[in-house]
């Protein structure tokens, strides 16, 4: 109930207003990006507690399973073809400007569209989160691999694997961040598309 916020509040604050000025009210409009800013907050904050837990030792990152990531590319997918307005459905079914002998080709590239959009969304998130885990796993890999032909080799190659890995680390704790926005970013913006009145010229 407090207008200003401290500690805690004061960041989650921050993230809110962020994702809200900057990713929704820009791609949805003030009047539609109301309405979705709520989910696409829940995508932002859900992500990233998801990918920061995955960065605990022994843990695992649920972002880097495509049944975790797909779901959300699910919820982004079926939100856009609900709540799509009957403008987003004639530009798929009838394209404005398009010759009536193209539609036949059209409509099926439009409808491919729209599933490739949840898929991308999915198969980049899985990607990038697995991408660090992997990269690490490497850099640690080498120790253990050389070590095994000579401990002095391993011990020596661990002076430049083990700063590379905790270097990767901390950059890992930057992609945490970033995937989320651009999972919400994306969303925000398939999501505007269907939702938001187009002009025809």
């Amino acid at each position: 109930n407090k207008k200003v916020q401290s500690g805690l509040g004061n960041l989650l604050e921050f993230f809110v207003i962020f994702i809200r000025d900057e990713v929704v009210y820009p791609n949805m409009g003030k009047k539609q990006g109301r309405k979705f800013l709520p989910l696409i907050l829940t995508f932002f904050f859900f992500i990233v507690v998801l990918n920061l837990l995955g960065l605990i030792p022994s843990s695992a990152t649920a972002t880097a399973s495509l049944s975790v990531t797909g779901g959300l590319a699910l919820i982004t997918f079926f939100t856009y073809i609900i709540f799509g307005n009957k403008d987003f459905w004639k530009h798929i079914f009838a394209t404005p400007g398009v010759p009536f002998w193209l539609l036949p080709i059209m409509i099926p590239v439009e409808l491919v569209g729209l599933l490739t959009k949840p898929f991308a969304l999915a198969i980049r998130l899985l990607a990038n989160m697995n991408a660090g885990h992997i990269i690490i796993l490497a850099f640690l890999g080498i120790i253990i691999n050389m070590g095994q032909k000579s401990p002095i080799i391993g011990y020596v190659v661990s002076l430049g694997s083990v700063p590379m890995a905790v270097a990767v680390y901390m950059l890992e704790i930057f992609v945490a961040f970033l995937q989320a926005y651009v999972f919400s970013l994306l969303s925000s913006i398939f999501i505007g598309m269907a939702v938001a009145e187009h002009e025809h010229h």
